[in-house]
C-alpha cells in the first residue's frame, strides 16, 4: 500500500527509503546539477544509439571505446 501511494504521488517518500527501494531493483540513485541535466541526456543517447549498432555488447558511457584511440586526449599539469 505504502508502495502504491509512493508511485501514485500521494506519498512523497524520505530519501533513505527511496534509496531502499532504488536498491532493491538493483539500479543506483544519481544526483546531477540541473545544469548537467542536457549533457548526461546526450550521453544516454549516445550510450543508447551505440548499444543498436553495437548489439549486446555492453559499454559504459562514460568511456571512449578501444576502436576510437584518436579521441583520447591526454591532460597534463604544464606550467
Amino acid at each position: 500500500m505504502h508502495v502504491s501511494g509512493i508511485e501514485s504521488g500521494k506519498i512523497v517518500p524520505r530519501f533513505d527509503t527511496l534509496l531502499d527501494y532504488v536498491r532493491s531493483l538493483d539500479h543506483d540513485l544519481i544526483l546531477v546539477p540541473r545544469s548537467l541535466v542536457p549533457a548526461v541526456l546526450a550521453l544516454i543517447r549516445e550510450h543508447k544509439a551505440s548499444s543498436k549498432t553495437d548489439g549486446d555488447e555492453e559499454r559504459p558511457l562514460y568511456t571512449v571505446s578501444d576502436d576510437e584511440p584518436e579521441k583520447r586526449e591526454r591532460h597534463t599539469d604544464e606550467i
